[in-house]
């Protein structure tokens, strides 16, 4: 595989740890070093893991995956989703807050957001190729393009305020029907 082809499949399955990124910093919650550093690195780690896994599955448990794979991703953005559009509508700025860079939050986002990885990663093992150098890159370019989405998120979320976990929300919820919809008609 080239590695114009590997930036290219890299940068495809980055654009929804992005948009999540760009969602979930909005919100105010990924304000520290930390918290922009835990985002980044487990997406762009389970976007390194997940086609290494998808490549050791092989091609017998394809059939079952596939079946399911966009449902599971929807639904756990949907639920994500849900969650900060009823945060965004409580008036009580004192609530305690689900941090998506803590927790269940981040382990369901990295997760929702790297099922498509698996698929490469089995389309990759089907082709025999090697997995570890794409991997690699597509981890490394989805951490870099998350930071980029938390930066844009913060400013997004300093300029319109709570109206962006409202929108973010929304945008989660878009991201699982784009994947659901892409897997179910295309």
């Amino acid at each position: 595989m080239l590695l114009i082809e590997i930036i290219i499949i890299a940068v495809s399955l980055a654009m929804d740890a992005f948009a999540v990124c760009i969602s979930a910093s909005s919100t105010g919650m990924i304000c520290d070093r930390r918290a922009k550093f835990r985002l980044s690195f487990h997406f762009g780690l389970f976007q390194f893991m997940m086609p290494v896994i998808g490549w050791f599955i092989g091609l017998n448990i394809l059939t079952y995956i596939a079946f399911i794979d966009h449902w599971i991703a929807f639904a756990l953005l949907a639920y994500v989703g849900i969650r900060m559009i009823q945060e965004s509508q409580n008036d009580n700025t004192d609530i305690q807050k689900s941090n998506p860079s803590r927790g269940i939050n981040l382990v369901i986002l990295s997760i929702a957001t790297s099922i498509d990885a698996l698929a490469v990663g089995l389309s990759v093992g089907i082709l025999d190729l090697e997995i570890w150098y794409p991997s690699f890159l597509i981890g490394i370019i989805t951490a870099g393009l998350s930071l980029i989405g938390i930066q844009l998120g913060q400013k997004l979320g300093r300029r319109f305020g709570k109206r962006m976990e409202l929108i973010g929300g929304l945008v989660l919820i878009g991201i699982g029907l784009r994947i659901l919809i892409t897997h179910l008609f295309f």
